[in-house]
């Protein structure tokens, strides 16, 4: 797994460098302490995850990551607590707070990495299994039109159904593959080929309303490009 850490204090940079040489299955292939470097890096370069601070100079490690077009994962690492509520409605799989230790940092790469290996393998699948109950039900991508969130429970709304799952959003939205479902509020992701009318506040798939946050509006444009 491929990674790189934006951070602007070369001594955090450099703890994550220590902790990342210690885990086998991840390589940090660049640091920056300038934001507007790695996103250079990042045009060119395929990377997996990354490590980003969130109050940098210039440009919030928010901003950073609401800029880009392809997403990585994305670990937080930051000495404020404040912004942990908006990380995980970005989908960050961990926030990990200055200073941390080995074991939060490796605790945070088994997370990213089980959802980069179930991401690869989407991408050659047509389908997920939902777990409903006590019975997984097979259901193929193309059939979803969009997925809301309520409380710990997921609704997956279909042309002729709705299937329940008892799952945080945080780990639902990582079942699907991000070059077709594209998150529009902070509970709901809908299929981007199902939208039939792009409204202010609002995508119309089928007969269903959805709404659209100002928070995922240019996300939404940028998958519709």
């Amino acid at each position: 797994m491929k990674a790189i850490a934006v951070d602007d204090e070369p001594m955090a940079l450099e703890v994550v460098r220590s902790h990342a040489s210690k885990v086998p299955f991840l390589e940090l292939k660049a640091e920056f302490t300038n934001a507007f470097q790695a996103l250079e890096y990042l045009q060119k370069e395929n990377i997996d995850l990354i490590f980003l601070d969130i109050k940098m100079p210039d440009i919030s490690g928010i901003e950073f990551f609401n800029s880009l077009r392809k997403k990585p994962l994305l670990i937080f690492t930051t000495a404020y607590t404040e912004h942990a509520v908006t990380s995980f409605e970005m989908d960050a799989i961990d926030y990990l707070l200055k200073p941390f230790s080995l074991a939060r940092f490796l605790q945070a790469c088994n997370k990213a990495y089980e959802l980069y290996n179930f991401r690869n393998t989407t991408e050659t699948n047509d389908h997920l299994y939902i777990k409903t109950g006590y019975e997984q039900v097979k259901v193929m991508y193309d059939e979803i039109l969009f997925m809301e969130a309520t409380g710990n429970y997921i609704t997956f709304v279909l042309a002729d159904k709705k299937i329940l799952a008892r799952s945080t959003f945080a780990e639902a939205i990582h079942w699907l593959p991000p070059q077709k479902f594209v998150r529009v509020h902070r509970s709901y992701v809908v299929a981007a080929g199902k939208i039939n009318k792009v409204e202010r506040h609002q995508v119309t798939i089928g007969p269903h309303k959805v709404p659209v946050s100002e928070a995922y509006q240019q996300q939404l444009q940028m998958m519709l490009r």
